[in-house]
């Protein structure tokens, strides 16, 4: 199950490019809370704070307890817009979660097994073709990651979403074909020194002498031709 961050919200009355200015000069971030049975609400968040949770890079994918006026709700970002130029947040929406409610969410992927996996003992490589998968998870049962089994893969095996063992309730967004999420792919070992090594024998060496008989190259000069006579007028 997910971990549950604690955020602290406050409502906003006005709305509009003038006032949302005039908070981002203070140090808040304007939001919008939305979703489930009760209406959309428009909050402001402290800058600092939701910057914190933002620099970790799961922000969208993170279950926070957002406090409201005293109340406390579970959401969900949903959305986050930056500023083109300092990058900084200035506007951010939550979605509540009702219990009973599933959602869309992308779950990073973890791999186990590598020690043991005889691709990787004989010198193949992980090519992990998804970091994360979404799935479809119940509000009530958040996976913090899905974790693949390495240890009886070969060099050219695959790793397909049908052999993770996903939470109950859980299940793939995409369901219309068995996707691969990593590979075992071979060796890609490149030495600088052989090419130059099976150049330098194929190549004859600079300056050396013909053997005793051998046909001169072709195109190469034995000497210079004879010029023919001028013709009889």
């Amino acid at each position: 199950m997910r971990e549950v961050q604690e955020l602290r919200a406050e409502t906003r009355a006005k709305q509009g490019k003038g006032p949302s200015y005039q908070l981002r000069r203070r140090g808040f971030v304007p939001g919008v809370l939305y979703g489930g049975k009760d209406e959309p609400v428009n909050v402001q968040v402290e800058e600092r704070a939701l910057s914190k949770h933002f620099g970790t890079g799961t922000f969208l994918s993170t279950l926070f307890m957002l406090e409201v006026g005293g109340a406390k709700t579970r959401v969900i970002p949903r959305q986050i817009q930056l500023d083109p130029v300092t990058d900084r947040p200035v506007h951010v929406d939550f979605l509540r979660l009702e219990a009973g409610a599933r959602i869309a969410l992308n779950i990073p992927v973890h791999l186990k097994g590598q020690e043991v996996s005889p691709g990787l003992k004989r010198g193949g490589v992980i090519n992990l073709v998804r970091h994360e998968v979404e799935l479809y998870c119940p509000v009530d049962n958040i996976p913090e990651f899905i974790e693949g089994d390495l240890s009886t893969l070969d060099i050219g095996d695959s790793l397909h979403i049908s052999a993770f063992n996903l939470p109950e309730g859980v299940k793939p967004v995409i369901q219309s074909r068995d996707f691969t999420v990593a590979t075992v792919a071979p060796p890609t070992t490149y030495t600088e020194d052989a090419p130059k090594a099976a150049a330098a024998a194929a190549a004859p060496a600079a300056g050396a002498a013909p053997a005793a008989g051998a046909a001169p190259a072709a195109g190469a000069a034995a000497g210079k031709a004879p010029a023919k006579p001028a013709a009889k007028k």
